[in-house]
């Protein structure tokens, strides 16, 4: 495959790694590059390694939406053979349209020299933003027209990725994360030639060293980071970052000397050693009616790095930094000073911090990144049929697929009624010998990732490992039974509708009374009704739905065109992310009345209040995802109206009592009282 990008961020070496990895993947990548670009507040010239393949192309303009490139390199490299072209602008910006324009004028070019021209190669576009901003004419126009044209686009937060959608984008959208090295950013115990690792904790008297790092510019709110850390003497800081607010930051620092100090912009192994050299770095990211924070690289950078994060609840920044961090609102530099000194001082919050870090940090890593690109040129250079739309003959047995984590009594039981009748696989998140020693006595397939990244990563990692590439795979709770003749009913079923990625069983308890397993997917609006007591109504009009993952069978059609669960969703919700990202598809999920499991729910777990916290965390997550910020805090306003009215007027103490703790969990936000879980 041959893919001609172009990207005029691709100045920075460190973040060409992409195409160094795609390469090292097969791809072959032309690239065309700006030969000087402004990153972090400082110009940035291309200096190209030895025999890569980039070209520096001249630029006019600064502004990433208002610069044109030199045509004539362009015209060059479009008149050569590629299978995919990769725009890395913006659909409406000035760069995006001339690129097409040559590209269209290079083509009729081509005809009058009597030249043979195909189809045209698909392109895919990049965004970043998570405003649905209307643009000016004749930007506007242009966005149109490209977002109807192209085959797909890449996106760096999923609110960018709706914004796309609600613009008119057509082809596939999918988020992948923007990139970084681990090796490059490691802790300091691990990196080479780096100074000793500093200590878990800080002596009372010592102060904490706060770092930020970026562009010194009002929208990244360092100015609030400056007076929090000046008012507090328990605090130093240290910024690396150059841009048009320097002057005034300086300023505003005088008065506290030494407390703050300004190192200039940073890049390659020296922002290393400076992330290395902090204690938590801040990224107080400033919400303005143009801009909310798209991604928060440096906070990724850092985590790489093994330093704890305290960051804004902005934009992106949610679902970058998720449980690997604390978040705070905006501006407020009281709950900013607050969570800097809580870093410090409450025990062992900054080494789960730094672990839940690494793991944020290596789904960022560039050959993670390098191979999600790879999916999306094949994904439309060579798109795949559509699902058949008749019946086909019987696909092979399912494959069954456990996560496991503890409870081997359970998972016996769970097992007994399949061995010898279906191919067998148990993901050990728990790496236990016993387990082991259980699946190799029922003739599976043990997997033992070597962590527990929750339900969704262990799904994956037994995804990744199945038995046939492509195969159905039924997903089954470690406390669920079901049999195996009931198993073959529902992938009969599944299989009779060419339209459905997944089918799930009815459900009883050990007492034998029923589960709700048909569900609609979350919504602003569902919450509003729930707390108005009508989810019930709700429920019979709603167009989508899912079934519950305890006992749910995938058609692995289905599987391999919506993709993995996504792993942030460490537990619940995966499954209704899943769904719903293959509803959007054009796939739909059945209810098998007739076919029944029996599913304890919670046997895994005896702690109701960790479990609560997951559960509604996941539900922040998921709002978040498919309904934006704004759609999480208009659901939030719900859930918290409803439960100041149950904690009051329910005649029930217990009831009442869950309503209370229920509004406590959501005044504060779910995903920041995940945060503060202890290990399990």
């Amino acid at each position: 495959m041959r893919v001609l990008r172009v990207s005029h961020s691709a100045v920075v070496s460190a973040w060409r790694e992409r195409e160094r990895e795609l390469r090292r993947r097969g791809v072959d990548v032309v690239l065309l590059s700006a030969r000087v670009w402004d990153e972090g507040g400082r110009p940035v010239r291309l200096v190209a390694h030895d025999g890569e393949p980039v070209v520096g192309v001249r630029t006019w303009g600064s502004h990433p939406a208002l610069f044109a490139y030199d045509p004539r390199p362009l015209w060059r490299a479009l008149g050569e053979p590629h299978d995919v072209l990769d725009v890395h602008e913006e659909p409406f910006a000035l760069a995006t349209a001339e690129v097409l324009a040559l590209r269209a004028a290079r083509r009729a070019w081509d005809r009058v020299r009597g030249r043979t021209v195909g189809p045209a190669a698909p392109f895919v576009v990049y965004s970043a933003q998570n405003l649905h901003k209307r643009h000016p004419v004749p930007f506007r126009w242009s966005e149109r027209v490209v977002l109807r044209r192209a085959a797909g686009a890449h996106v760096c937060n999923d609110d960018a990725g709706r914004v796309l959608r609600a613009k008119g984008a057509r082809g596939v959208v999918v988020t992948i994360p923007l990139g970084v090295d681990p090796a490059s950013f490691a802790p300091a115990a691990s990196a080479p030639s780096a100074p000793p690792a500093p200590p878990a904790g800080r002596a009372a008297t010592s102060p904490l060293v706060v770092g930020y790092a970026g562009r010194l510019a009002p929208h990244k709110g360092v100015d609030v980071l400056v007076r929090t850390v000046v008012a507090d003497p328990r605090l130093v800081l240290r910024v690396a970052g150059a841009g048009p607010q320097e002057h005034d930051l300086r300023r505003l620092a005088a008065p506290a000397g030494d407390q703050v100090r300004f190192a200039g912009s940073l890049a390659g192994p020296a922002l290393a050693e400076f992330y290395r050299s902090l204690d938590v770095l801040a990224v107080p990211s400033l919400d303005t009616p143009g801009w909310r924070e798209q991604f928060g690289r440096v906070a990724v950078e850092a985590m790489a790095a093994g330093v704890p994060v305290v960051a804004s609840d902005s934009g992106a920044l949610p679902d970058v930094v998720g449980d690997a961090g604390l978040l705070v609102p905006p501006g407020d530099t009281a709950a900013l000073g607050a969570a800097l000194r809580r870093v410090a001082a409450e025990p062992g919050l900054a080494d789960r911090l730094r672990e839940r870090g690494l793991r944020v940090a290596a789904a960022c890593a560039w050959p993670e990144v390098a191979r999600q690109y790879h999916e999306l040129y094949e994904r439309v250079a060579r798109p795949a049929a559509p699902p058949a739309r008749e019946v086909r003959d019987a696909p092979e047995p399912p494959e069954v697929l456990v996560v496991a984590y503890g409870s081997p009594d359970r998972l016996r039981a769970a097992l007994a009624p399949l061995v010898g009748k279906l191919p067998l696989t148990v993901v050990d998140n728990s790496s236990l010998p016993e387990i082991r020693e259980l699946v190799e006595l029922a003739g599976g397939t043990y997997l033992d990732p070597g962590r527990n990244g929750g339900f969704a990563a262990g799904v994956n990692h037994g995804l990744a490992h199945r038995r046939v590439p492509g195969g159905d795979v039924l997903l089954l709770n470690p406390d669920a039974v079901v049999g195996p003749d009931d198993v073959l009913e529902l992938q009969r079923r599944l299989h009779a509708d060419p339209r459905a990625a997944s089918a799930g069983p009815a459900q009883v308890d050990d007492d034998g009374r029923p589960a709700r397993v048909l569900w609609p997917f979350p919504s602003p609006a569902r919450s509003w009704l729930e707390a108005l007591g009508l989810g019930r109504v709700h429920d019979r009009w709603a167009r989508g739905r899912f079934v519950v993952g305890s006992v749910l069978l995938l058609r692995g059609e289905a599987v391999d065109d919506v993709g993995p669960l996504d792993e942030r969703f460490f537990l619940y919700a995966e499954e209704t992310d899943w769904a719903r990202r293959a509803a959007d598809r054009g796939w739909t999920h059945l209810l098998v009345d007739d076919v029944v499991a029996t599913h304890a729910g919670g046997a895994t777990s005896t702690d109701e209040h960790r479990r609560e916290a997951h559960f509604h965390a996941s539900q922040e997550r998921y709002l978040r995802k498919h309904h934006g910020t704004a759609g999480w805090q208009a659901a939030r306003a719900a859930v918290v109206a409803g439960a100041t009215v149950r904690a009051v007027v329910h005649p029930g103490r217990d009831a009442r009592a869950a309503a209370a703790r229920r509004l406590r969990l959501y005044v504060r936000g779910p995903v920041r009282a995940e945060s503060a879980l202890e290990p399990a």
